[in-house]
């Protein structure tokens, strides 16, 4: 029987654990993949802690994940433009891509292009769309400057590099041994931590139009504190702050189509957009890959392979 990842309670990471289930059928316009690769992301953690409940509830027993690639090995009545053996990147709504086949409404998909690995497209859907969305909300221009924090992380290493696509001057707030990842990048890094304000001010000039947060921990008062706009901001994470202050909080669920996906395998494809990968985990070491994801260290994303 095909393999899961499934948790029956809210809390910690020894809740999830890897189940037998029967394997999905498609219906009407749906799709069954066969998982080749899978991300994870951190609000999987918030989600299976319970944090976010009054936004996205649980449901027990509870699937996992968003993100996913794999070749089609079944369709529904009434699917065009894919066929059992295509491969293809993907996402589903169901909390269900943690598992060895996932089932997905075929506007869900897209073909894989064939210059975009399989673990840089398991790994795209969540990552990619919430940058996308992310520096779309600040309305960049060429000679912008904007700040990220979290720069070497999932969704901040694609951001950084959508940002200067857009023609911004990118300051990238990370620790220093991903400091010369950024800066092959295009990106000037920063240091986080005590005085960052002042460092930041002397690589801009002192000069910020634009902050985009995927950290938290109190970026949107620095932003502020830099001058830059409240509608120039935008986090994905500190909703809180955002109601407070007024600023944006646009992520994956703005730009959450196949379209915007499709984008971005293209740019993939073209070699215009690096995925970095940390770390591959077996699919039975999910448990391993979220204690990697927690610690809040890894450059770019961490990947499930059934």
């Amino acid at each position: 029987m095909p393999k899961a990842v499934r948790f029956t309670e809210y809390g910690g990471i020894d809740v999830l654990k890897v189940v037998d289930i029967e394997r999905p059928s498609p219906g009407h316009g749906q799709v069954l993949v066969k998982v080749v690769t899978a991300g994870i992301n951190p609000g999987e953690t918030k989600i299976r802690e319970g944090l976010l409940h009054d936004r996205w509830p649980a449901t027990f027993p509870s699937g996992q994940g968003s993100d996913f690639a794999g070749t089609v090995e079944e369709t529904g009545a009434g699917v065009d433009g894919f066929a059992p053996g295509d491969e293809v990147i993907g996402f589903t709504n169901r909390r269900a891509s943690h598992a060895e086949y996932v089932l997905a409404e075929a506007t869900e998909l897209i073909h894989r292009p064939a210059g975009v690995p399989w673990e840089q497209a398991g790994a795209l859907f969540v990552a990619g769309t919430t940058a996308y969305a992310a520096v779309r909300a600040v309305a960049l221009a060429p000679g912008d400057t904007v700040v990220v924090s979290g720069a070497a992380g999932g969704v901040g290493s694609l951001a950084v590099q959508l940002a200067r696509q857009a023609g911004a001057m990118v300051i990238g707030l990370a620790s220093e041994p991903n400091h010369a990842w950024l800066t092959a990048h295009g990106t000037i890094p920063v240091r986080y931590g005590d005085g960052v304000a002042d460092r930041i001010r002397a690589a801009s000039d002192g000069r910020v139009d634009a902050f985009v947060d995927t950290f938290g921990d109190g970026y949107i008062e620095l932003a502020l504190e830099l001058g830059v706009r409240p509608d120039r901001i935008d986090t994905i994470i500190d909703f809180a702050g955002a109601e407070k202050h007024g600023t944006k909080a646009e992520g994956s669920a703005v730009a959450a189509s196949a379209q915007v996906l499709g984008e971005l395998a293209a740019l993939a494809d073209q070699g215009r957009l690096d995925i970095p990968i940390a770390k591959v985990y077996p699919l039975d070491d999910v448990r391993d890959a979220y204690r990697e994801l927690e610690r809040q260290h890894t450059r770019g994303k961490i990947v499930l392979k059934p």
